[in-house]
This record gives structure tokens, C-alpha cells and sequence, in this order.
């Protein structure tokens, strides 16, 4: 029986019925870094695939990663008695968390990124 029938027949209003029959739970949706992560690899390496368990590693390892720089850059704040973090925490922060070479490449692409032209007269 459809549901507006069986308001006619029981009196109730359609809207009453589907709402005890039917229990929605709005699911949260799950936050991920896999897009960025695909995307990322299809750059660097356009035939390679990633399956489903190595891709939720690679959004473990992103997540450690990040609360890893955001708690260091929060500690060097409090330190410089600051409120705010600023980009100068976060660059010092992945020097200090991120290891020799890696950190010296990330710094130096957001640098070159970010650093304003100069022009020579």
C-alpha cells in the first residue's frame, strides 16, 4: 500500500507516516584529503593508481601530519606570546617537524610561491 493511501484510509497525513516508517539519519560526510591526494598523484605520476586501503593510509599519514605541524606552530605561538598563528609559525613549524631535505623543499616551493617580484631598475 502507498503511503498516500494509507493516509486516506488511517486519517494521517503522508508526511507523518514516512517520517515514523522511514528513520533518516542524515549520515555526516566523512572528510578526506583523497581527492587532493589523487589529484596530487595524477601530476606527478599520471598511470599510477591508488587502491582503497592505500589511499585511507595516505589520509592517516596527511591527518598526522597536519596535527603534527598545527600543534608545533601552536606551541612556537605561546611561546612568542601570540594569539594568532601566522605563516612565520607554520614555516617554522614543518622545518621542526618535517625532516632535512623534505622540509627545505617545502619551504622553499611555498617561498617561491608567495615571494613577491622584484624588479630591478
Amino acid at each position: 500500500m502507498s503511503p498516500l493511501k494509507a493516509a486516506k484510509t488511517t486519517g494521517k497525513s503522508v508526511r507523518s507516516i514516512s517520517t515514523t516508517d522511514k528513520k533518516k539519519r542524515n549520515k555526516r560526510k566523512k572528510e578526506s584529503y583523497a581527492i587532493y591526494i589523487y589529484k596530487t598523484l595524477r601530476q606527478v605520476h599520471p598511470d599510477v593508481g591508488l587502491s582503497t586501503k592505500a589511499m585511507v593510509i595516505m589520509n592517516s599519514f596527511v591527518n598526522d601530519i597536519f596535527d603534527r605541524i598545527a600543534a608545533e606552530a601552536s606551541r612556537l605561538a605561546n611561546l612568542n606570546k601570540r594569539a594568532t598563528i601566522s605563516s612565520l609559525e607554520i614555516q617554522t613549524a614543518v622545518r621542526l617537524v618535517l625532516p632535512g631535505e623534505l622540509a627545505k623543499h617545502a619551504v622553499d616551493a611555498n617561498w617561491i610561491k608567495y615571494q613577491p617580484e622584484v624588479t630591478i631598475s
